[in-house]
């Protein structure tokens, strides 16, 4: 290991070359190989680290997104079952936003439960995963405070979507269905 000023003019090939030569002067036959950098060393140290790392965070993303098309597939679902109901209260002059407080209710009932349960299961693994964390304590408030916001605007957006769909159902429609 050699030890150098980080400003090196020449760049570390210079700095390889003269240590080859003053080795081979001193020992003519010991070998000098497989020169690196110490960023290098740590690069090549930390590679399974980071690999698993980013699988990680690919499976996070996954679990995220296939989250997300759960809380739009249960909304969604939730919405179409009730479309004779919110066809009958628009017919008896419910308001749009009426229908929208409604299906609101649910989605905040339904996004509270998922988060605390989520929150209580998280901090229950805490011992698997604290291995794994780098720089952020298992029970960082800030961390769980941004995923459970993260995830309801998510539900947010599932919710909306199939609430806007059922705003604009005509009542005699939502009348005649099933």
């Amino acid at each position: 290991m050699l030890r150098t000023s980080a400003s090196q003019p020449g760049g570390g090939t210079n700095l390889a070359t003269s240590v080859k030569k003053v080795l081979a002067e001193i020992d003519p036959n010991q070998p000098v190989t497989n020169i690196m950098t110490m960023d290098a060393v740590m690069a090549a140290s930390l590679g399974d680290s980071r690999f698993f790392m980013q699988l990680f965070g690919i499976f996070a993303g996954v679990a995220v997104l296939l989250a997300a098309m759960g809380i739009y597939g249960v909304m969604s679902y939730s919405v179409s079952e009730r479309t004779h109901e919110i066809g009958i209260r628009m017919a008896l002059g419910a308001h749009r936003g009426d229908v929208l407080g409604l299906i609101a209710k649910l989605w905040l009932k339904l996004t509270l439960i998922g988060v605390a349960i989520g929150i209580a299961l998280a901090i229950g693994v805490t011992r698997l995963i604290s291995s794994f964390l780098f720089g952020v304590k298992p029970t960082d408030p800030l961390t769980y405070a941004a995923v459970a916001v993260g995830l309801a605007a998510i539900a947010l957006l599932a919710c909306y979507i199939p609430a806007r769909r059922a705003m604009r159902v005509d009542p005699l429609v939502a009348l005649r269905y099933e």
